[in-house]
């Protein structure tokens, strides 16, 4: 594991940080938070901004429309931008992170000319069809069928927790195509037109208040053939694909921002009396140890990944487990530093410690991240 920065790193440092001090300024005011279609014109124009300055798809391979740069500099691209307070991906992470990486690396070059460049512009926006109410934790016990019928398939079934589905133009659906095969074998990967006939979304409201989820009904809704990436029945790996890009470096920014609420935390502790608390101090204390192995874990994972060709490994399950389950003490912390104002929903403090409440299920469950390490990283044999 090498941590230290070359040269070459340095300087795309700080070129980054010089187009971030000119561009940053020119953006809007953010709109309204439950503001869904404000918020997609926000971020696809922040998109657009990165686009133009070849700040896109940084780290996909430049056949894909990327810049082909190492998953070092991505660590950094997403260190920096996070630093400087720039937009998140906001509305289009699905395309940008899981999707489109994805399509880049099992798609044709057909599906990738296609796909690939509106999600670099900002011009398109993805949403991830995955879960589904019957499943709970165990993804590949999908449900949505799609029988085959010509040039097309044939699809129907039910989706929840879908990100953006309200906004978006395409989703990354995962289907059974072969019921009569053990479940991890009879599913299939298919980019699913979210303006097909036959497609219902229906908005789910959050703890927070906020409507970032939805459920998606699909009543033989027609997909083409020609949608699908990898072959049919493949499905399950090619997922594999998308959830190593998911539990990879998608968090990376979030650990930036952490340790910056972190060092915010240890100020208003000081000013409000609370850091006089041993336990408070002691506390303070292991989530800087945490978020700083949590970042040199990344440092680890980007290296791996380096060196394997630019796909995040499992080691990405497990920064995910450990964490979900520090950024909740982070914020459960905050609520103790705060005292009565930790119930001031108009904090972006509390609304982040009620969103925390959710990282333990989001992009595959604690439990589910267990069974990872301990099967694919420790050789451990499977549970009966």
């Amino acid at each position: 594991m090498d941590l230290t920065y070359t040269e070459e790193e340095e300087a795309f440092r700080a070129g980054l940080r010089a187009w971030l001090s000119r561009a940053l300024p020119q953006l809007p005011p953010k709109p309204d938070p439950l503001d869904w279609p404000g918020r997609r014109a926000y971020d696809t124009a922040w998109q657009r901004m990165l686009y133009d300055a070849g700040y896109a798809g940084l780290h996909w391979p430049e056949v894909a429309g990327g810049r082909g740069a190492t998953p070092t500099q991505h660590l950094i691209y997403l260190e920096e931008t996070e630093k400087a307070g720039a937009p998140y991906v906001g509305a289009n992470f699905v395309g940008l992170l899981h999707a489109g990486p994805t399509i880049a690396a099992e798609g044709t070059p057909g599906q990738r000319a296609r796909w690939l460049p509106p999600v670099l512009r900002g011009d398109e926006i993805w949403c991830q069809g995955f879960s589904e109410p019957d499943a709970g934790s165990d993804l590949a016990a999908l449900r949505t069928r799609a029988v085959r019928d010509g040039d097309d398939y044939v699809v129907t079934g039910s989706k929840i927790w879908t990100s953006h589905a309200e906004v978006a133009d395409w989703c990354e659906l995962l289907v059974r195509t072969d019921p009569d095969v053990p479940k991890h074998r009879g599913i299939t990967w298919l980019a699913l037109p979210m303006d097909a006939p036959g497609i219902t979304v229906r908005p789910l409201r959050t703890l927070a208040g906020s409507a970032e989820f939805a459920e998606v009904f699909l009543d033989e809704v027609r997909v083409p053939v020609a949608n699908r990436v990898g072959a049919e029945n493949d499905g399950w790996r090619v997922t594999m694909v998308t959830l190593s890009f998911e539990r990879g470096t998608a968090f990376v920014g979030e650990v930036v921002a952490c340790r910056r609420t972190l060092a915010a935390l240890a100020k208003t502790a000081k000013a409000n009396g609370s850091w006089d608390d041993s336990a408070v101090r002691r506390q303070l204390g292991l989530l800087n140890a945490e978020f700083t192995a949590l970042w040199r874990l990344t440092q680890w994972n980007v290296s791996e990944a380096q060196r394997g060709g630019g796909v995040p490994g499992v080691g990405g399950s497990v920064f995910k487990l450990r964490y979900s389950h520090a950024r909740q003490e982070l914020f459960d912390t905050a609520a103790r530093v705060l005292g009565p104002d930790a119930l001031d929903l108009d904090r972006d403090l509390t609304l982040d410690r009620l969103s925390s409440l959710s990282y333990t299920i989001a992009a595959g469950t604690s439990q589910i991240q267990r069974n990872i390490v301990a099967e694919r990283i420790l050789g451990l044999p499977k549970g009966r």
